[in-house]
C-alpha cells in the first residue's frame, strides 16, 4: 500500500495524495526502506537538523539514510552544504560516508566542494588509509582545471604512500586527471612508471589500466616490469587480471617472433617451383631452422594457464584470446574446454563466448569438434543463442559428423521459432555447398520442405534451392518443374522472385512450362511486389529471345504494363529491355548481343560464414562483437620478423628474484642488522656483490655490483669512500683495497658526523643543509620499501660525488652548485627556504643545499600608487581609511608584508583614540598593529605602518578599527603580487632554478594579443605592476624573465614571458607554491592580453 501511495504522490501532486504519502512514509522505520523524495521537504529538513546535531549517532544515522537515497537513485544534492560541514568529523564512520557522498556530488557542486579543498588536503595526511584514499577520490572528482596542480601533487604523494590501497586510488585518479587535462600526460607517465614498479597485487591492475588509458604506446615502460606482472597475475584481483592480460597480449605481439612459423613454411611449395635452385635451397634451410620459444614468451603462456579455471567469465575469455593470439597452434586447444564450460552461464555471457568460438571454429575446427554436442540447440535458448550455435555447428561440419548434424537440423526446422527455422534452412544449404558428398541429400531434403505448411519455411527453402541449383543446373530439371507449380501457393516475394529467376535461367530446359508461367504472371502483374515485377520482366525478355513465337505478344503486353507502372525502377527497366530486345530503327549495336547479355553464364553464389571477416579484430573486444572498430580499440600488431633485444627485460630479473622468492625474507631482516651493526651489514653486502660474479675491473661493473648489493639497505656515508677507493685502486688489488676502505669508511663517517655537529652550532646554513639531507635520506628509506630502488640507482653516482665534495670542504663551505657540484665562493646574500617534502622524495638521495649564493633580495622596480578602501567615510562616521602596499621589507618581521594605512578625519570634530582590536585571523596568520593614535584633528590625515604575515595566501585579514566611541569591522585582502619580494639573479641562475621547478611546479598559459602589446617596455610595466618581481637580464629579445620569492616561506617565483610568432606569447610560472602560481597566472594573463 505504501509503495502505491508513493507513486501516486509523485505523479498527481493532489492534496489528499500528499497527505496519504506523508502518512505512509511516517510508518516506515528509518532503518528499513528509505521513503525519501526530493519533494519531501520535511524529511530533508530533519536530515539537515540531524547533520547539525552534536551527537555522532544522529549524524551517522542521517548519513546512512542519505547514502541510501543515493543508492535508490534519489537526488540528494540539496543536502550538500549540510553534509560537507561534517567532512572534518572525528568519527571515522561518519567521515567515510561523507566522502562517499562527496564523490557522488563533488562534480555537480564544484563551488561548494572547492571551499572544503583545504580539508581534503589535510585528509590526505590522515593516519587512516581509507580516509586518505577517499580524500584523493573526492579531490579527483572535482573536475575544475584550476586545481589540476593540487591534484597532481596529491597523486604524486599518494603514489608513494605506504598503503597499497591509497596507491591503488592514486592510479585511479591518474585517469581522471588525464581526462580533465591531457597536457599533464608527461608528468602522469612519470607517476605510472613509478607505480608500475610497485610490488603490491592491489596496485598492479589499476596502474596497468591507467597505463592503457594514458600511454598505451609506451611499451618501454613494461620491459622492466614484464616478468613481475607475469608472476603477480595469478594473485591480482579479477578485473585487474583482465586488463593486464590484454595489455600483455599486445606486448607479446611486439616483442616475440611468431610461434606459428613452422605451419606457415609448409605452404610455400608452389612458389618455389619458379625459383632458382639456390633460392629454393635457401628457403628450405630457413624452413628447417627450428623455432625456439623465448623464455619470457613461455613464462606468459605458463602463468596464464591456471586462470582458465577462474570463476570470472571475463578472465577466462581474456586468457582464451591470449592463447589464440600468441600461443603455438598445438597448445591453443586447451582453451576449448574452458570456453565450453562458460556456456552454462547466463545468456549474455553465452552470446559473447559463442561469438568468439564462431570466429575460432572457422580457422581451427579441430579445437571444438570433441565438444560438438555442447553446441546443440536447446528449446529454452533465445534466438540469438540458437543462431550462433547453428553457425558453429556449420563450421564444425565434416564428412564424419554431417549425418548426425542433418538429423539435428531436421528437428530444428520444425521449431516454432520461425526465424530460427529459416536460419536452419540456410545452414543446410551451406553444409550442402561445403560437403559435396551430401549435396544431393540436402537438396532432396529441401525439396521435401517445399510441401511444408509454413510459408516462411517454404520461402527460405526456395531461396536456398535456387543457390544450390546454380552450381549444377543441368541435373535438376525436375526440381525446377516442381518449384514452378508452387507459384500458385507461395506468396512471399523473395521466394516468388527466386522461382521466376530459376525458370528464366533454365527456360530452354523447360520449354513448355516457362511460357505458361509467364502467362500466369502477366495476369497478376499489377498486384505483384516490385521485386517480383522485375523478375517477370526479366523472364519475359529471356523467353522473347529464346521462344519468340509463343511469347512475343505476351512479352509486349508485359512491357506495356511496366511502361506505366508507379515504380520508376520498373519503368526504367521496361524502357531498357524494350530498346535492347525489340529491334527497330533506333536500336543500337547492343541489340545484336541481347541474348548473350541476358542468358550469360552466372557464377554460383559463395555461401560464407558471416564471422569470416571478424578475425582481424582481437577476440573478446567490443570491436569484435560489433564487427566495427570501436573508440579506444588498440589493434594487435603483426609479429616482428626478428625479435627485439630480450635483454631489456633482464633489468629487473635479480630484483624480482629477491623480492618474490623465499630469499626475500632476508630483506626484512636487513634493517634490524643495520640497527645493531653497520660493519656486519657492510660485510654482507660485499659478500653478496662478490657472489654475483661482478668481479671485472670495469667501473660500470663495480657500480652495478654496488647497486645490487645495497638493494635492500638504505644509503649511508660509509659506502662513498668504499666506492671512491674502489675506483682509485688497481684492477688486480681491488678486493684488498675494498677491505681496507671499509675500516677507513667507518672512521671518516664518524669524523664527518662530529664535524656536522660542530657546524650545526656555528653556522645556520649548515644546519639547514643537514636537516634537508636527513629528510631526503629518510624519504629514501621509506620510498625504498615502495619499490623506489630504481630511481635511487640513477642518482647514486651524483650523490657520491656530492658527499665526497662535502667531506673535502666540511669546515670551509657547505654549499653546492646543482649543475656541476663545484663549491661556490660567492658570499651568501639570502637563504632560500627548505624544499617541499614531495620534491625531496622525487630527488631521492640527492643532498641538496637549501641556500644559494646568487639569489638576493633587490629593491622594487616599481611601486604602484594604487590604494584600496579600508573604511569609507560614510561607514566610518567621518573616519576614512585607505591602505596600500609600499613594497618594502617589513620592519616588524621578515615574514610579514608591509602595509601602509592612511587615516583621514573628514568631520569638523577631533577623533580620539584610533586603535585596532578583535583581530579575526585565519590559523597561522599574524598581524603587527600600529600604536594607538591619541587624536586626529578635523580635516587631518596621518599615515601609519602595519605588518601582516599572510602565510603566502590571499586570505582576508579581518579586524576592528576603533575610535573612542565606535568600532568598525574592516578587512585587508592582499593581491597575490604583493605577497612577493623582488629577487636579483643572473640568467644562468634563473635557468638552473627553473630546471629544478618543472613538472607539477610549472603552470603556463598562451596569451593572444596585438603585436603592439609586446614591446619590452610594455611587458615590463604590465608584469611589475601586477607582481612585485625583479627583472632578470635576458640574452634573447623574445624572452623576458622576472624573479621573486614569497615573503613568508621564501619560495622562488619565476615568471617567463616568451614571445612567439604572430600575436601570441607563452606565459610560464615556476614555483613550489602551485596555488599562488595558478592565481598569479590568472591575474597576469588578462593584463598582458589587454591593449
Amino acid at each position: 500500500m505504501s509503495s502505491n501511495s508513493f507513486a501516486y504522490n509523485e505523479q498527481s501532486g493532489g492534496g489528499e495524495a500528499t497527505e496519504l504519502g506523508q502518512e505512509a512514509t511516517s510508518t516506515i522505520s528509518p532503518s528499513g526502506a528509505f521513503g525519501l523524495f526530493s519533494s519531501d521537504l520535511k524529511k530533508n529538513e530533519d536530515l539537515k537538523q540531524m547533520l547539525e546535531s552534536n551527537k555522532d549517532s544522529a549524524k551517522l544515522d542521517a548519513m546512512k539514510r542519505i547514502v541510501g537515497m543515493i543508492a535508490k537513485g534519489k537526488n540528494a544534492s540539496e543536502l550538500f552544504p549540510a553534509v560537507v560541514k561534517n567532512v572534518a568529523s572525528k568519527n571515522i564512520e561518519i567521515k567515510k560516508l561523507v566522502y562517499v557522498y562527496l564523490v557522488r556530488y563533488a562534480e555537480e557542486q564544484q563551488d561548494l566542494a572547492l571551499l572544503s579543498i583545504s580539508t581534503f588536503q589535510r585528509a590526505l595526511k590522515d593516519p587512516n588509509q581509507l580516509i586518505r584514499a577517499s580524500a584523493l577520490r573526492v579531490l579527483s572528482s572535482i573536475r575544475v582545471p584550476i586545481i589540476v596542480p593540487i591534484m597532481m601533487l596529491a597523486i604524486k604523494e599518494a603514489a608513494a604512500d605506504l598503503s597499497p590501497y591509497v596507491r591503488k586510488n592514486a592510479a585511479h585518479a591518474i585517469q581522471k586527471l588525464y581526462s580533465l587535462d591531457p597536457e599533464q600526460k608527461e608528468m602522469l607517465i612519470e607517476v605510472i612508471e613509478k607505480l608500475l614498479k610497485d610490488k603490491s597485487i592491489l596496485v598492479a591492475g589499476s596502474v596497468v589500466m591507467a597505463f592503457e588509458e594514458v600511454c598505451p604506446d609506451r611499451i618501454d615502460l613494461i620491459h622492466k616490469n614484464y616478468r613481475k606482472l607475469c608472476n603477480l597475475l595469478v594473485d591480482v584481483e579479477e578485473w585487474g587480471q583482465v586488463v593486464i592480460i590484454h595489455m600483455l597480449t599486445r606486448y607479446a605481439r611486439t616483442q616475440f617472433v611468431s610461434p606459428w612459423r613452422e605451419d606457415d613454411g609448409l605452404e610455400d611449395n608452389e612458389k618455389s617451383f619458379y625459383d632458382s635452385d639456390d633460392e629454393q635451397k635457401e628457403k628450405t634451410d630457413k624452413r628447417k631452422k627450428p623455432y625456439t620459444m623465448d623464455p619470457d614468451h613461455r613464462l606468459l603462456i605458463r602463468n596464464t594457464k591456471p586462470l582458465l579455471q577462474s570463476r570470472n567469465a571475463a578472465v577466462v575469455m581474456a586468457v582464451a584470446q591470449l592463447y589464440w593470439h600468441i600461443s603455438p597452434k598445438s597448445e591453443a586447444g586447451i582453451i576449448s574446454k574452458s570456453l565450453v564450460r562458460l556456456l552454462r552461464s547466463n545468456r549474455e555471457v553465452q552470446y559473447i563466448v559463442l561469438q568468439n568460438i564462431a570466429t575460432m571454429s572457422i580457422q581451427r575446427k579441430g579445437m571444438f569438434e570433441p565438444y560438438l554436442k555442447s553446441f546443440y540447440v536447446r528449446s529454452t535458448d533465445p534466438t540469438m543463442i540458437k543462431t550462433l550455435k547453428l553457425e558453429i555447428l556449420t563450421n564444425l561440419a565434416n564428412e564424419a559428423n554431417i549425418s548426425t548434424l542433418l538429423r539435428e537440423f531436421q528437428t530444428y526446422v520444425k521449431s516454432q521459432d520461425k526465424q530460427f527455422a529459416a536460419a536452419t534452412i540456410q545452414t543446410i544449404g551451406r553444409c550442402a555447398t561445403n560437403i559435396s558428398e551430401v549435396t544431393d541429400t540436402c537438396l532432396s531434403g529441401l525439396v521435401c520442405l517445399l510441401s511444408n505448411r509454413d510459408e516462411i519455411v517454404v520461402a527460405e527453402s526456395v531461396v536456398v534451392i535456387k543457390k544450390l541449383l546454380q552450381m549444377q543446373p543441368a541435373q535438376h530439371g525436375e526440381i525446377i518443374k516442381h518449384m514452378a507449380k508452387l507459384l500458385d501457393s507461395i506468396t512471399v516475394p523473395v521466394a516468388r522472385a527466386s522461382i521466376l529467376w530459376l525458370i528464366g535461367e533454365n527456360c530452354e530446359r523447360v520449354p513448355k512450362i516457362a511460357p505458361d508461367v509467364l502467362r500466369k504472371m502477366a495476369k497478376s502483374f499489377t498486384s505483384e511486389d516490385d521485386l517480383v515485377k522485375l523478375q517477370i520482366l526479366n523472364l519475359g525478355a529471356k523467353l522473347y529471345l529464346t521462344n519468340s513465337k509463343q511469347t512475343k505478344l505476351l512479352t509486349q503486353y508485359i512491357l506495356n504494363l511496366g511502361k506505366y507502372d508507379q515504380n520508376y525502377d520498373i519503368r526504367d527497366r521496361t524502357r531498357f529491355i524494350r530498346q535492347l530486345i525489340v529491334p527497330n530503327e533506333k536500336s543500337g549495336a547492343l541489340s545484336k548481343y541481347a541474348k548473350k547479355i541476358f542468358l550469360a553464364q552466372k557464377p554460383a553464389p559463395l555461401l560464407e560464414s558471416p564471422f569470416k571477416d571478424r578475425d582481424h579484430f582481437q577476440l573478446g573486444t567490443l570491436s569484435h562483437t560489433l564487427n566495427a572498430k570501436a573508440a579506444g580499440y588498440l589493434e594487435l600488431s603483426n609479429w616482428p620478423e626478428v625479435a627485439p633485444d630480450p635483454s631489456v627485460r633482464n633489468v629487473e630479473v635479480i630484483d624480482l628474484a629477491k623480492e618474490w622468492t623465499p630469499a626475500g625474507k632476508a630483506k626484512n631482516e636487513n634493517p634490524t642488522k643495520k640497527f645493531y651493526s653497520e660493519s656486519e651489514e657492510e660485510e654482507d653486502s660485499s659478500d653478496s656483490s662478490s657472489d654475483s660474479g661482478s668481479e671485472s675491473g670495469s667501473e660500470s661493473g663495480e657500480e652495478d655490483e654496488e647497486g645490487d648489493s645495497s638493494e635492500d639497505s638504505s644509503e649511508d656515508s660509509s659506502s662513498e669512500p668504499e666506492s671512491e677507493s674502489g675506483r682509485q685502486s688497481d684492477t688486480e688489488n681491488r678486493r684488498v683495497a675494498k677491505r681496507n676502505s671499509k675500516t677507513k669508511g667507518k672512521g671518516d663517517s664518524k669524523d664527518e658526523k662530529k664535524e656536522n655537529e660542530k657546524s650545526k652550532t656555528s653556522d645556520s646554513s649548515n644546519a639547514e643543509s643537514s636537516s634537508v639531507e636527513e629528510s631526503s635520506s629518510d624519504s629514501e628509506s621509506e620510498s625504498e620499501s615502495e619499490s623506489e630502488s630504481e630511481s635511487r640507482k640513477v642518482t647514486k653516482e651524483k650523490e657520491k660525488k656530492t658527499k665526497q665534495d662535502r667531506n673535502r670542504l666540511a669546515t670551509d663551505v657547505s654549499l653546492l652548485d646543482l649543475d656541476d657540484f663545484n663549491p661556490v665562493s660567492t658570499p651568501v646574500a639570502l637563504p632560500t627556504p627548505a624544499l617541499s617534502p614531495s620534491l625531496i622524495a622525487d630527488l631521492e638521495g640527492l643532498n641538496l643545499s637549501t641556500s644559494s649564493s646568487v639569489i638576493s633580495v633587490s629593491t622594487p622596480v616599481f611601486v604602484p600608487m594604487k590604494t584600496h578602501v579600508l573604511l569609507h567615510r560614510m561607514s566610518g562616521k567621518g573616519l576614512a581609511a585607505h591602505y596600500s602596499f609600499p613594497r618594502q621589507p617589513c620592519i616588524f618581521g621578515d615574514k610579514m608584508v608591509s602595509v601602509q594605512i592612511t587615516l583621514n578625519n573628514t568631520t569638523d570634530k577631533k577623533i580620539e583614540n584610533i586603535h585596532i582590536r578583535e583581530k579575526k585571523l585565519p590559523i597561522g596568520m599574524q598581524m603587527h598593529v600600529f600604536n594607538p593614535i591619541e587624536s586626529l584633528e578635523p580635516e587631518g590625515s596621518i599615515t601609519v605602518s602595519m605588518g601582516i604575515d599572510f602565510c603566502d595566501s590571499t586570505q582576508t585579514a579581518s579586524f576592528q578599527l576603533c575610535t573612542k566611541d565606535d568600532c568598525f569591522s574592516v578587512n585587508i585582502q592582499p593581491p597575490v603580487g604583493e605577497l612577493l619580494l623582488p629577487v636579483a639573479m643572473s640568467e644562468k641562475d634563473f635557468k638552473k632554478e627553473q630546471g629544478m621547478l618543472t613538472g607539477m611546479n610549472e603552470t603556463s598559459a598562451t596569451i593572444i594579443a596585438a603585436p603592439q602589446n609586446f614591446p619590452p617596455s610594455v611587458i615590463l610595466q604590465k608584469v611589475i605592476n601586477v607582481a612585485n618581481a625583479g627583472v632578470v637580464p635576458s640574452g634573447q629579445d623574445n624572452i623576458h624573465r622576472f624573479a621573486a620569492k614569497t615573503v613568508h616561506s621564501g619560495s622562488l617565483m619565476l615568471v617567463t614571458v616568451e614571445l612567439k610568432e604572430g600575436s601570441t606569447a607563452q606565459l610560464i610560472i615556476n614555483t613550489e607554491k602551485t596555488v599562488i602560481g595558478s592565481v598569479l597566472l590568472r591575474e597576469l594573463k588578462p593584463v598582458l592580453s589587454q591593449g
